[in-house]
């Protein structure tokens, strides 16, 4: 499972215009990398809109946001067109890519909630876990990204 400090695993998932390797979306910019069980459900739709709400923030800051699910493309489609969500939705429909970041789920049924904040050169520099707390990492996650921004 990797932790603070340690890149991240090469990981390609999925959006509506084909695979997307995660490696590949860091470099310019650093990278909020957050897994949530499943579209439309009352802790992933205030997860979605707490960072939809900070979102130019971090993109201030120099980074992008990017939420990941075993939705598919049609799912995220309809929940970022109904909660206006100006970033990227990615789909890891067999759970390889959560397995590979260490997204456990909860008692083994309910898909985790991790987020990670991924720096320009791929490393790990936050990981916050919690199911129950689903917008409460938001500002945490915005205060590494500056941190970034500012070294």
């Amino acid at each position: 499972m990797p932790e603070v400090g340690d890149p991240i695993p090469d990981v390609t998932l999925t959006s509506a215009s084909g695979p997307v390797r995660v490696r590949d979306l860091i470099g310019q910019r650093a990278l909020v990398l957050y897994f949530y069980p499943k579209d439309e459900t009352p802790g992933c739709t205030a997860q979605a809109c707490a960072f939809r709400d900070r979102y130019q923030d971090f993109v201030d800051a120099g980074a992008d946001v990017v939420g990941v699910s075993a939705d598919d493309a049609a799912s995220h489609d309809g929940f970022k067109r109904h909660h206006n969500l100006p970033f990227t939705l990615l789909s890891d429909p067999g759970g390889a890519g959560a397995r590979a970041f260490g997204v456990k789920k909860t008692l083994g049924l309910i898909a985790g909630r991790v987020t990670f904040v991924i720096d320009r050169g791929g490393i790990i520099r936050l990981r916050w876990d919690s199911q129950l707390k689903a917008t409460k990492h938001i500002g945490e996650a915005l205060a590494v990204v500056k941190q970034l921004a500012s070294a």
